[in-house]
């Protein structure tokens, strides 16, 4: 208990020291590049701006509207991933099939089919949750396949020579053993996602912190600008920290070590 406090405590001071370093580049950069402060404001103005923005209420409400959308598409997209993927993964002539499809509609940003979703789903949270599914789907659904096709065949004669039968097998045998390849995709998923959740909100939407993005480019509000992209920063990886926070104690669980 003891190392793993101290564990973490050293882990938080890197990270805290790696923040004051950017910070300190930051204002080097403004105080010796000859930047205009309306185009580059020095931290202490952003971060007034933020405090201000905080205490007016305005960033709460951007910031639950957008986790709202980003946990909507974020969990469809890893329980359509996972089902289809395991799924997939254990049909050959299934895997034979997705494959190319897969990798044609797989490069096209998702944005892309942003017009389209418009004309389906209307102006709205759909948008911009369905953009976060579209970005969050593949990496979960490949990771899955992939870990399906290589699991050890070993585990699924033992379970056979001892008569263990579904859905025994897959909850305690199949999922198990490809958790660790899972989670990769999953981490992968959430990146690629939250990054997307932005553009999605640049579009068709009056709210959300890409709403605030684009809000504060059109009125040349840089110092909101900055302290919105520093909100999505902080976000997104808390939100990292919150999955591999669930993914070390299902390991565990499984007796998995990492």
């Amino acid at each position: 208990m003891k190392k793993t406090v101290i564990r973490v405590i050293n882990r938080f001071m890197y990270a805290l020291g790696a923040v004051f370093i950017l910070i300190a580049i930051w204002q080097l950069v403004v105080m010796f590049g000859g930047f205009n402060p309306a185009l580059l404001p020095p931290p202490v103005y952003v971060f007034q701006t933020l405090i201000d923005m905080t205490l007016t209420g305005e960033l709460f409400v951007h910031v639950r509207i957008s986790l709202y959308r980003f946990f909507v598409g974020y969990s469809l997209a890893v329980i359509a991933g996972l089902m289809a993927g395991l799924i997939v993964g254990q049909v050959s002539f299934l895997s034979k099939l997705v494959d190319p499809l897969t990798q044609l509609l797989r490069p096209i940003a998702p944005v892309a089919w942003m017009p389209f979703i418009v004309l389906l789903f209307g102006i709205g949270d759909m948008p911009a949750i369905m953009v976060i599914f579209i970005a969050a789907f593949y990496p979960v659904l490949l990771s899955t396949i992939s870990a399906s096709k290589k699991i050890d065949k070993s585990y699924l004669r033992v379970a056979k020579t001892f008569e263990i039968k579904q859905p025994q097998v897959f909850f305690k045998i199949i999922v198990p053993a490809i958790f660790p390849s899972i989670a990769n995709g999953m981490h992968l998923a959430l990146g690629t996602a939250w990054v997307f959740l932005v553009a999605g909100e640049m579009m068709g939407v009056r709210s959300g912190l890409g709403f605030l993005i684009m809000d504060a480019r059109n009125n040349m509000q840089s110092e909101v600008l900055l302290a919105t992209i520093c909100v999505i920063a902080l976000l997104g990886l808390i939100l990292d920290k919150i999955v591999t926070f669930f993914e070390v104690r299902i390991n565990r669980h499984w007796g998995i070590q990492k």
